[in-house]
């Protein structure tokens, strides 16, 4: 598996939380301009850290771990997908939290 192992981690996580989409109706995916708007500045802070970091020699990714795909300024475009799968399931499985215990969280009709 060697250079697809981060790629992997990120579709487990994956697979433990869209499942949550269709069965508990969480309605994360149908909502993409509200999940775009969660997740979108977020992930640019991270990418323009991990940039920081790299530049700086104080972040490294090990390459038999990646796909060898890399940005400008040696960022892994693996990473940059953790920075959109780690969020996305966060909100998945907050939002399936919210529809079980029957939360609002204000912006419901």
């Amino acid at each position: 598996m060697g250079h697809l192992t981060y790629l992997a981690v990120l579709a487990g996580c994956l697979a433990g939380a869209l499942w949550l989409e269709p069965i508990l109706r969480v309605n994360v995916l149908r909502r993409w301009r509200r999940l775009l708007l969660t997740i979108a500045p977020v992930a640019a802070l991270f990418v323009l850290w991990d940039l920081a970091a790299i530049a700086a020699g104080h972040w490294t990714f090990d390459p038999e771990q990646i796909t060898g795909v890399l940005l400008p300024g040696g960022l892994p475009l693996d990473e940059v997908f953790f920075f959109l799968v780690v969020p996305l399931c966060a909100v998945l499985g907050f939002e399936a939290v919210r529809a079980v215990r029957r939360w609002p969280a204000g912006d419901e009709q």
